[in-house]
């Protein structure tokens, strides 16, 4: 747990810090002034998860990106070396529930403006924001079906949130600190916030109040600034006060390459059960990194200015030349890769509920035996297997095949598969999407390694 010394000296932030601490039997870093006076503690204790408890006046977006970066040097390789959450909330009473929730979340019920690869969930019901009047529902065991809903969908969305309850919400298009848009393309009502408290708005002005009790993960992939806490009235505190988010995933900037938003959904929704929240999180987080270190690798580590602008020029690798990728998507990855906020307890779990088996894409296993590892890749979708599963929003599909690994470890040594170009960090395997599938084919990766002192 990392806490700055005058948060740890407010008596109802401290019960925060040892909520936490009794729920994970969690060391604490304080530090005075700058978060990034942390590092050395960090670097010391190598831990696989860490949490950042910050007032709603801390958690800025500068202490975001600060986050980012700092969670990057822990050892000498470019991807983010510990498992991080900001934990945060409207007041300190709003984040001790936060911090003392336990339970693990399996999600079975989806709420959405936007499209969703519905075969992917179990039991869920999303609104368009591009076609006036389209819905699209899905009941267990059942295939989604296309209906008619309102012209106005906000009471149906705020409903879906206290009624139907669900556990998992995601939205896209227009917003602010302030509000979201709900329709993209067409004319609709809001979600808005004030002093902790959200509410939905319809065209006719109606206020439509939302307090939502049952603990849910909230996915704004594609909104702009629905992270940024600019103050008290900020969208991102009222979902954590009165809809009950324990974890979200948003941007605190203007959104508008997407691959660290959107993403998301390629890891989570449309692989269930293979990866908690966080996971999900970071697997893309991870995919991003390495989308940079490959075809831009002058550029991979700098750091955009204030304005967030690049200072220096893009200089494409002839990989990415052959991807057909230019400086701006360059730019574009730079830019989503500090600026995206991941606010809860990383490690508590929330889950997409299991579907039956061969309901993935792809199949995918990691086994262990006296420092052999195994990672085996079984296509259940023919050629269609690393396709995407959804193409809905920005940056879609053809993700890097990820899989965490059960300890930290060093003295990597790939015995198998390096034909598949694996990339293998401390803590991580990455496999580069194969893109082309041959059914016929076991992708396997096989690497011995020794763990890194149990201790880190």
């Amino acid at each position: 747990i990392v806490v700055s010394k005058a948060t740890q000296a407010d008596a109802d932030w401290k019960l925060v810090v040892d909520a936490l601490v009794k729920k994970h039997v969690a060391n604490i870093i304080i530090y005075e002034g700058d978060v990034t006076a942390a590092l050395p503690h960090l670097k010391e204790q190598f831990p696989r998860f860490t949490c950042f408890v910050a007032t709603p006046t801390e958690a800025t977006r500068e202490f975001v990106g600060k986050v980012h970066r700092l969670t990057r040097q822990l050892d000498s390789d470019p991807y983010t070396d510990t498992t991080w959450g900001i934990l945060t909330g409207y007041d300190a009473a709003n984040a001790l529930k936060i911090a003392m929730h336990a339970e693990p979340l399996t999600i079975h019920k989806v709420a959405s403006g936007t499209e969703l690869a519905m075969e992917m969930i179990e039991q869920g019901k999303w609104y368009c924001e591009l076609n006036k009047g389209k819905a699209v529902t899905k009941l267990p065991g059942e295939k989604a079906v296309e209906t008619t809903g309102p012209q106005d969908s906000t009471k149906s969305l705020v409903e879906s949130l206290t009624d139907y309850k669900a556990d998992l919400f995601v939205t896209s298009g227009h917003a602010t600190e302030r509000n979201w848009q709900i329709g993209y393309s067409y004319r609709n009502g809001y979600f808005k916030s004030k002093a902790g408290q959200i509410w939905g708005e319809d065209m006719a002005g109606t206020k439509i109040p939302i307090s939502s009790d049952n603990p849910k993960v909230y996915l704004p992939i594609g909104n702009c600034l629905m992270g940024h806490i600019d103050g008290l009235d900020a969208m991102a505190l009222a979902w954590m006060n009165s809809a009950s988010v324990k974890q979200m995933v948003a941007y605190t900037v203007l959104t508008w390459y997407g691959y660290a938003g959107w993403g998301c959904l390629d890891y989570f929704v449309e692989q269930p059960g293979r990866y908690t929240f966080s996971e999900a999180f970071f697997a893309n987080q991870h995919a991003m990194i390495h989308r940079l270190e490959t075809y831009f690798p002058d550029n991979a580590r700098d750091l955009l200015d204030a304005n967030n602008r690049l200072t220096r020029r893009p200089v494409a690798s002839p990989a990415a030349t052959a991807a057909k990728l230019t400086a701006q998507d360059c730019y574009g990855l730079l830019y989503d890769r500090d600026t995206v906020a991941f606010y809860g307890d990383p490690a508590w779990q929330a889950r997409m509920a299991t579907p039956k088996k061969g309901a993935l894409a792809y199949e995918q296993t990691l086994t262990e035996k006296e420092g052999t590892f195994t990672l085996t890749i079984t296509p259940n979708r023919s050629m269609d297997s690393f396709k995407p599963v959804n193409t809905n929003g920005a940056q879609r599909g053809y993700r890097p095949i990820v899989a965490m690994l059960p300890y930290r470890v060093k003295n990597i040594e790939v015995t198998q598969g390096s034909d598949l170009n694996p990339m293998i960090a401390d803590d991580f395997i990455l496999v580069p999407n194969p893109q082309t599938c041959d059914p016929e084919r076991v992708y396997q990766v096989r690497f011995t390694a020794s763990p890194i002192d149990a201790a880190k």
